[in-house]
């Protein structure tokens, strides 16, 4: 659990450092964008990191990178919803159902 945990909060921190400035500073200059992207990262890497080290062993690295890739695609959606007020579509909740079949078929034994 405390993999999922520290997934989830790398990946907050990820989503806005790559789309938040898209919403109030899309006039900014392109160089101010990425610097101010690159220190949000930095958060990122120090819960990515430990998540990855926490995980593996417990599971294995393709079981670990299909968790990584579910967390990133749910807190992306809420992202799009909540911060950027977009709306998501019948075709996301397909895609959804068929990473949900990539997690079944990543832990099946």
């Amino acid at each position: 659990m405390r993999t999922v945990v520290l997934l989830v909060l790398s990946n907050i921190f990820m989503t806005f450092a790559w789309y938040g400035h898209l919403k109030h500073h899309r006039d900014s200059p392109l160089w101010l964008a990425i610097l101010a992207s690159w220190g949000i990262a930095f958060f990122e890497y120090c819960l990515m990191v430990p998540a990855n080290r926490v995980g593996y062993g417990r599971f294995s690295l393709p079981q670990l990178k299909v968790i990584q890739e579910v967390v990133t695609l749910l807190v992306f959606a809420v992202f799009t919803v909540a911060w950027m007020r977009e709306r998501l579509h019948l075709n996301h909740l397909w895609a959804g159902l068929c990473l949900v079949g990539a997690v079944f078929f990543t832990f099946r034994r």
